[in-house]
């Protein structure tokens, strides 16, 4: 006959039970348990909570040196009642190693923000820049405008009163260069000699248009030529 020992499985069961059993609860106990460090913050807490008794030697010294419980420090009595709170250090870094990071933070927020105003700045200064470059070339374009307008009506009042060269090549418009290659063929340069290049925009149109006025009663702007001055 086969041997068969029914209660053997059911002692192992019984055994692995009691050990997951005991295992809960040592689990269970150091759930329960508070570590070292909290329970030192705990009494620490507990104990700056408390003022100092009358037998503590300190504060029996300091009351026969006339200190009064609840007195604010100070010869006026205007100093501090509560007493400094502590600032316990639980890391591993060296004393004043928070205390430098916190700085070099502040430093580096301060250039950041350094760096960010330098940067509005110059693109202020930029748009600025570019805004004066438009009106003044808005400007350019309006004299060459009223420059060329003086330049027609120069050369039509010229020649309806003595159909006479111009005083200048550049009084009339287009002539200019046609007139400055027959120069080129005949003459010999003078240094002395102004060329019209050396005027700006608005020098000729200032000259050309007081010639106008002085010459031909005429006002480019008004579009109109009177009797007498």
């Amino acid at each position: 006959r086969q041997d068969i020992r029914p209660g053997l499985p059911m002692l192992r069961q019984i055994r692995e039970a009691r050990r997951k059993e005991e295992k809960q609860q040592e689990a269970n106990l150091k759930n329960r348990q508070k570590s070292l460090k909290e329970e030192e913050r705990e009494r620490r807490d507990i104990g700056l909570k408390n003022a100092l008794g009358h037998e503590n030697k300190g504060f029996a010294l300091l009351q026969k040196m006339g200190y009064k419980s609840g007195q604010a420090l100070g010869k006026s009595g205007d100093g501090i009642v509560e007493p400094i709170p502590l600032n316990i250090k639980t890391g591993k870094s060296g004393l004043g190693h928070e205390a430098l990071l916190k700085r070099k933070a502040e430093e580096k927020l301060e250039s950041y923000r350094r760096k960010i105003h330098m940067k509005n700045q110059a693109e202020e200064t930029a748009a600025e820049e570019f805004r004066l470059r438009f009106k003044h070339k808005q400007d350019e374009v309006k004299l060459e405008g009223d420059l060329r307008r003086s330049q027609r009506a120069c050369r039509q009042l010229d020649t309806q009163k003595a159909s006479l060269p111009p005083v200048e090549a550049w009084y009339w418009l287009g002539l200019e260069e046609e007139t400055e290659e027959e120069e080129e063929e005949e003459k010999e340069p003078d240094e002395d000699e102004y060329k019209s290049e050396d005027l700006s925009v608005l020098e000729k149109l200032q000259i050309l248009t007081g010639y106008l006025r002085e010459e031909h009663l005429y006002c480019i702007w008004c579009g109109t030529a009177y009797e007498g001055k």
